[in-house]
């Protein structure tokens, strides 16, 4: 039913904050939507969030890491930007791959919509076609609750990757364009997140880039509510007052985030600056809304600032060169380290630059990185794919297994560790990946039947599976709270040969946890160690900053000789089942 001529639009059932981004990428606009949704959820709105990347792939799953960061995982399968890990570890929420909107997504549904005769006959074009399936989309996934309740959220966070200006967003601007004057102003906001650089030795802070960023927005018809203007040290007040006066925002609607010593203060400075009433106001959630609760996020923040010792946790990869790429890695170290009241020093290993034939090509870089090893309290093989460094994290393994240093091996990690015993102790030398050697007789980690060989895309065992604990008083089934089982996000191709189950088991490598099926091994552990853990699954998807992921919190207690709390950590995970 169409709004009557002179007469306002209805108030949408949920409302939008559009996060967007000017001058240079990589400013922290997914840290910025994360803690707005954050503040808002805290003075009582249901908050959900939107990720939209312009690329034309499909989603982020063929993506190297080195492109494009870390590939996080949701509960439903999907592979997308690593946004969505911040959404969910930020403001705590399961979002469903639908929250992720790319191009490629957009494009495929528009042309089957065309092959089935769905636009009768119509020249299918950008606008309205293109436009109208963006904002479908947007509305529609908008509606899905993601905090476990059955109504629609209160309010949408919407974050549009890439710069103004981007030829790719060009449809996405539109579409929110025309979203936003078909809501009506109050049902939308807008907070265009811009850089304000100091350049020269007097240290002045420049206007210029933010000015000319919200004037290329406002050509193309949005304009900000909300400047986030991001720099190293806090905006002077002159500096406010002009971009008030040249970007028409309000001096009270300019807000400042500057470095703060870690994320968590984000959502502190935005409430410090009154952004949550900037927003209600401009959104009318007054009647919905109230001061913002966030002791708890203080007392978090605050604690870290003040922690005195840190613990050095070795992260042995091949994708050490863009830590982003590991990025829930890191998040899940930092939750279980806070947790143990350490601060996470992470020692980057190439695990290339412990092979050998580095020792003859790059002798400095092979004697730092085995130097670094040795001089770590545990050592963590995070997932990955191909062959490059596997011969260095062979090693690795072998020096936590005899040496009895804390391991951690996650999906590659835990193939790596059954690998490396197999070769060691079971003596088949060519024991291997069929990933790595398809040849080999000793196959001790071979191809999922089911899994397709010739196609990339979103053909793994992907999304939250069960795995059921085959030996209840296992250490790991006690650092998740002795739960029958546990559900927790998959990413993998491949899995343990169960032909070799037995020997392997005989040699001191407990397989503790399993699938449904039985045969698909999902947890391994070391006899007579003192913490040698392998998981099939990808753990860090699902912790959070006040509910650690037991398998990285096992890690750090036995890092520093606290597993003897065990009790302590396992309370009320979100991976353990009732």
């Amino acid at each position: 039913m169409s709004t009557p001529p002179g007469e306002q639009p209805r108030a949408a059932a949920t409302k939008y904050v559009l996060i967007t981004g000017g001058v240079v990428s990589g400013l922290g606009k997914g840290v910025t939507a994360s803690s707005v949704g954050v503040v808002l959820k805290a003075c009582g709105l249901r908050v959900t969030c939107i990720k939209i990347d312009p690329y034309l792939n499909t989603d982020a799953g063929t993506m190297s890491p080195f492109e494009h960061g870390e590939v996080f995982v949701l509960d439903d399968g999907g592979e997308v930007d690593l946004d969505l890990g911040n959404y969910e570890r930020f403001i705590d929420v399961t979002l469903t791959r639908d929250n992720n909107i790319t191009t490629g997504k957009i494009y495929q549904s528009v042309i089957e919509k065309e092959r089935k005769g769905d636009y009768l006959g119509k020249t299918v074009q950008v606008v309205p076609h293109v436009t109208d399936e963006i904002k479908q989309w947007i509305q529609s996934v908008s509606s899905v609750p993601v905090d476990g309740q059955t109504r629609p959220a209160d309010v949408c966070v919407i974050e549009l990757g890439g710069t103004v200006g981007d030829i790719e967003s060009m449809p996405f601007i539109e579409a929110l364009r025309q979203l936003s004057f078909s809501l009506g102003k109050e049902n939308f906001c807008l907070i265009h997140v811009s850089l304000v650089p100091v350049l020269g030795v007097v240290g002045e802070q420049k206007t210029k880039p933010t000015q000319h960023s919200v004037r290329e927005l406002r050509a193309l018809g949005l304009t900000p509510d909300l400047l986030a203007c991001r720099s190293a040290q806090p905006l002077i007040g002159s500096v406010k007052e002009k971009l008030s006066q040249f970007c028409h925002v309000p001096v009270e609607n300019i807000l400042n985030i500057h470095d703060v010593p870690n994320l968590w203060h984000v959502p502190l400075i935005l409430r410090n600056q009154k952004a949550h009433e900037a927003i209600i106001k401009q959104l009318n959630l007054a009647g919905s809304a109230g001061p913002p609760e966030l002791r708890d996020w203080t007392e978090m923040a605050e604690s870290y600032d003040n922690l005195k010792n840190s613990v050095k946790i070795a992260l042995v990869g091949k994708y050490t060169n863009l830590t982003d790429s590991y990025l829930s890695v890191v998040k899940a170290l930092l939750h279980a380290s806070v947790a143990c009241s350490l601060k996470p020093s992470i020692q980057w290993i190439a695990a290339s630059d412990l092979e050998d034939a580095t020792a003859i090509n790059a002798p400095d870089a092979h004697a730092k990185a085995w130097e670094t090893l040795k001089g770590s309290a545990c050592i963590l093989i995070p997932g990955g794919f191909g062959d490059r460094g596997i011969s260095g994290m062979i090693l690795a393994a072998k020096y936590a297994r005899e040496n009895k240093v804390p391991y951690l091996g996650i999906c590659l990690g835990m193939q790596i560790s059954v690998i490396e015993i197999s070769r060691h102790v079971l003596g088949l030398e060519d024991a291997d990946s069929e990933e790595f050697n398809k040849d080999v007789p000793n196959r001790v980690v071979m191809y999922m039947p089911e899994v397709s060989k010739t196609h990339m895309g979103n053909t793994m065992r992907l999304g939250c599976r069960r795995t059921f604990f085959r030996k209840p008083d296992c250490l790991t089934s006690k650092l998740y709270g002795s739960p029958p089982h546990v559900d927790e996000r998959h990413r993998h191709r491949y899995e343990v040969n169960p032909y070799f189950v037995p020997m392997l088991e005989n040699a001191g490598l407990h397989f503790v946890g399993c699938d449904e099926s039985g045969n698909r091994m999902e947890i391994v552990e070391l006899q007579d160690h003192p913490f040698y853990l392998g998981v099939q699954f990808h753990p860090e998807f699902k912790s959070r900053p006040r509910r650690p992921s037991p398998p990285f919190t096992g890690l750090i207690m036995a890092a520093t000789k606290q597993l003897g709390a065990i009790s302590n950590h396992s309370n009320g995970y979100i991976g353990a089942s009732e």
